[in-house]
């Protein structure tokens, strides 16, 4: 069955109600990783711009995944394409979707709700979206289309010195992982949907993959808490603190609670075919990967 997408708009939208019971305690901040990595950042505990932060874009909210750079040193923030979309959550084909265009204005934000929009943290605008470029480029294999849902936000100059590449809790990546998940390997993420309305307790996420699907462009994971409205574009690591996947749909069938992940390996490697960002990589976290809750 169609699987609604996971953004987060400030106007009344059917939600899956989930009953959402976990005990999180918060541990300690990491350990750092080498001194010459972390120098390039803002440092962890004041960065305010990283994976997990609040993105907002024409009004809906999706949350941003990982860092990456390019050859000219600029710095993006990756969240799912379809939160620049332009059509309705049940909208699964990004070969068909509309979207806003590139050079859009996306505001990065911490805390509040649905309702306030959080406090803006910093700006940045469109650089790349699956969905734009699997139109422009005439994509028309069905796992691609249905899958692909990757975006890149270019933070602005002024506010390169917020950005830092560590995900809150948990540490890394350490790394990209470019091998599909089994099923009953550990899973662990991180978003903080504005739908929470500031519950930071339910922020990190931890569970296991059931597998891939789409010939491996998806995978399909079971997390305590799943993720929700607002959570799209979140990113996933594995047992290793390697990044693997973003968040992109709420899964009704034939798991209920479970959540649509986009592969990030291959999700990247299309971006680099046909984004014309040069030297497009993914950042390492400056703080050790932790996988301990």
């Amino acid at each position: 069955m169609r699987t609604p997408r996971t953004t987060s708009r400030p106007r009344p939208v059917p939600l899956l109600v989930l009953a959402l019971v976990a005990l999180l305690t918060v541990v300690p901040a990491l350990g750092s990783g080498s001194a010459q990595a972390a120098s390039r950042w803002a440092p962890v505990a004041k960065a305010t711009i990283h994976p997990g932060v609040q993105m907002y874009t024409k009004g809906a909210q999706c949350t941003g995944n990982f860092v990456f750079k390019d050859r000219r040193d600029r710095v993006y923030v990756g969240y799912a394409a379809h939160c620049a979309g332009t059509g309705e959550a049940t909208d699964t084909d990004g070969c068909k979707a509309r979207s806003l265009p590139l050079g859009t204005r996306v505001r990065f934000a911490r805390g509040g709700s649905l309702v306030d929009g959080g406090e803006t943290v910093g700006r940045g605008r469109l650089a790349y979206s699956s969905w734009q470029t699997m139109r422009r480029v005439g994509t028309t294999n069905r796992n691609v289309c249905a899958y692909n849902d990757f975006a890149l936000v270019r933070v602005g100059k002024a506010h390169r010195g917020k950005v830092n590449p560590t995900v809150p809790f948990w540490g890394g990546p350490t790394g990209l992982r470019t091998e599909g998940t089994a099923e009953g390997d550990e899973v662990f993420s991180y978003g903080d949907s504005s739908v929470r309305g500031g519950a930071a307790v339910l922020a990190p996420k931890q569970g296991t993959s059931a597998g891939v699907s789409g010939k491996g462009w998806s995978h399909l994971v079971l997390t305590l808490t799943p993720g929700v409205p607002g959570d799209s574009g979140s990113g996933f690591l594995d047992a290793e603190g390697r990044a693997f996947g973003t968040l992109s749909t709420l899964t009704i069938a034939p798991l209920a609670g479970s959540n649509g992940v986009g592969d990030l390996h291959r999700e990247l490697a299309f971006a680099r075919r046909h984004s014309g960002i040069p030297g497009l990589r993914l950042v390492r976290g400056t703080a050790e990967f932790s996988p301990l809750l």
